[in-house]
């Protein structure tokens, strides 16, 4: 696993990938903490977290198409599942490169928390309860779109279908409103990643919402697993 996970990160900061999406994060998390923090004369880093959530739905397609589908277009993929290692070990390590690159790009929050401190005392407890959901956030999401990437051998696709996915997620509270079917306005109330990810913005650490991010990683990472084996045995 460490090979590939090494392998990952190199693809990644070998090409344009990791600054473009660096500059992107970067770019758009200053522009909001600007415009929340200095303008709106607040330590509060609750609207920057809020806002970053869309920022966040469509980086991370960009960050994860190459993860599977690259592989398949070059055609190296029968090389990497003959390779020493289990399928879960080479999901867990693109995985885990993907994951590191964001993590990478979420440290610019505390960055922000910092400056802030310079001018009054921020609350840390928030800061770090919120760095801790959108970093559960980004896992969930990447393992989504891992699985994604491992159904196509296009890299645009998995980019655009990963993005399309997190539009779904973006507007499931719309949804839920515009329903009138009990039982399925439930269901989505469920899986709702904003109600969810918002505790975090409060300062709420509770175990249920770090068990749901938690479980929809493993849930996600479990299927790309089948999906390699299937391709694997066919």
């Amino acid at each position: 696993m460490g090979a590939i996970l090494r392998r990952e990160l190199s693809s990644y900061f070998n090409s344009a990938i990791a600054y473009v999406v660096m500059a992107v994060y970067f770019f758009f998390s200053g522009l909001f903490f600007y415009s929340y923090c200095f303008e709106g004369n607040t330590s509060s880093l609750a609207g920057v977290y809020g806002n970053m959530f869309v920022i966040i739905l469509f980086v991370i397609p960009i960050i994860t198409m190459k993860t599977f589908a690259e592989e398949k277009r070059q055609k190296t993929d029968q090389a990497l599942l003959t390779a020493p290692a289990s399928l879960t070990e080479i999901v867990l390590g693109k995985f885990l490169g993907a994951f590191i690159l964001y993590a990478i790009c979420c440290c610019i929050f505390l960055v922000y928390a910092v400056v802030i401190s310079f001018f009054v005392a921020p609350d840390w407890a928030t800061i770090i309860c919120t760095f801790i959901g959108i970093l559960l956030l980004g896992a969930s999401l990447i393992a989504i779109n891992v699985f994604i990437s491992v159904l196509t051998e296009s890299m645009i696709i998995a980019a655009i279908a990963g993005m399309g996915v997190g539009l779904v997620i973006y507007m499931m509270n719309y949804l839920i409103n515009m329903l009138t079917i009990e039982w399925i306005t439930f269901i989505l109330d469920k899986i709702d990643f904003v109600n969810y990810y918002s505790n975090f913005t409060y300062g709420i650490l509770n175990i249920t919402d770090i068990v749901f991010f938690l479980s929809v990683t493993g849930l996600f990472l479990f299927f790309t697993v089948r999906a390699l084996e299937k391709r694997r045995w066919s």
